[in-house]
């Protein structure tokens, strides 16, 4: 049986235009080399999965590259990797300063790449500092981190800082998009979509779930079977609700509040959701803001539907005490009933007796 590669290793980028979301950063990195102005020391420093470690290779390679016919010789042997998370201490880094003085064989520039450099220890990071400061002239040093707050001043002076953005819901739609129909795997648009949404800005993330889910629902993902199976609740279950609120159906309010709970769900991931599906509304009430909408083709028809039904001054109100129970939430003696309390109360703003004009 032939081995799984999953989606992140099987299509991480190979060249600057394959990497998703970073468009400046790529385009910077690119003008740096034709130019011949790159610094000998760069710090990338973002979010989880977002294409640093991916970044730094595809530089070291391309910079050894110049007079190569071999378009595909990657220069593996210039190339350095220290993983700080397991190995930061000074050893490790007087190890990296008596290799430096060797210039490289093959290519023209030896590369350090030194990951999660914020968990160097103090030591190592001033037995780095004089080097760091005056490499020679064949070395760069490529260091990348997600807490760029932890590392020492000294070092961040020495370095010039590449911040990595976190990926929009967009960009890594696009992206899966393309690794589904190279998979042949067909979808409906909202659910890649929730995969999007689900992986919080990072692309390594995306196609770890895009893995699973297609593990999950065979070659075909469905909207239903994707919420199912990453346990996130569906924009049809914010629908509803809203449409008891506006209807000020309290009992069938809180059938379907409980219904939500049986099923596994927790309130408090329920109550932030819906001040969220509030938001969404509001935005959906002016042609300028539509943009700010970030859901599937399904889900934007259904939120442009229901945006109709109830005026801004609902939905600003509606948004205040959602975010105010989401706030108190963690802090209730009764958190079932603070929710249930929120729900009445959203589904009052309207009603006094009888429909407000």
């Amino acid at each position: 049986m032939e081995q799984f590669i999953v989606s992140a290793r099987k299509y991480r980028p190979q060249t600057f235009s394959d990497v998703v979301g970073q468009e400046v950063i790529t385009a910077t990195l690119l003008n740096a080399i034709n130019n011949n102005h790159l610094a000998q020391a760069l710090l990338f420093t973002g979010p989880r999965g977002v294409g640093k470690t991916t970044c730094a290779r595809i530089l070291a390679r391309k910079i050894n590259q110049e007079g190569y016919d071999d378009p595909y010789e990657d220069f593996s042997f210039n190339v350095f990797e220290l993983d700080a998370a397991s190995n930061n201490g000074v050893d490790d880094i007087r190890s990296i300063i008596d290799q430096v003085r060797i210039p490289p064989q093959k290519g023209k520039y030896k590369v350090y790449i030194i990951d999660e450099v914020h968990m160097l220890s103090s030591s190592a990071f001033n037995a780095f500092l004089k080097t760091l400061e005056e490499p020679p002239k064949h070395a760069i040093f490529i260091l990348a981190t997600t807490e760029k707050h932890k590392i020492l001043p000294t070092i961040l002076s020495r370095c010039q800082i590449f911040d990595f953005k976190r990926i929009t819901v967009k960009d890594a739609k696009e992206y899966l998009i393309k690794i589904a129909t190279d998979q042949g795997v067909s979808f409906e648009d909202d659910a890649l979509h929730i995969i999007a949404q689900k992986a919080d800005g990072a692309m390594r993330d995306a196609l770890s779930i895009f893995d699973r889910v297609v593990s999950y629902c065979g070659d075909h993902l469905t909207r239903q079977a994707v919420s199912e199976n990453l346990n996130v609740l569906d924009f049809d279950y914010y629908l509803k609700v809203t449409d008891l609120i506006l209807a000020n159906n309290i009992p069938e309010l809180l059938l379907a509040y409980n219904d939500i709970l049986n099923k596994g769900f927790d309130g408090h991931h329920f109550i932030a959701g819906l001040a969220t599906h509030f938001r969404n509304l509001l935005v959906c009430k002016t042609p300028n803001t539509i943009e700010l909408l970030e859901a599937g083709e399904q889900a934007k028809s259904s939120f442009l539907e229901q945006a109709q039904k109830a005026p801004e001054s609902f939905y600003i109100e509606a948004i205040q005490l959602a975010n105010e129970c989401d706030y108190k939430y963690k802090t209730s003696q009764n958190q079932r009933l603070s929710v249930e309390l929120c729900l009445m109360q959203l589904a009052s703003i309207l009603y006094n007796g009888e429909k407000k004009k």
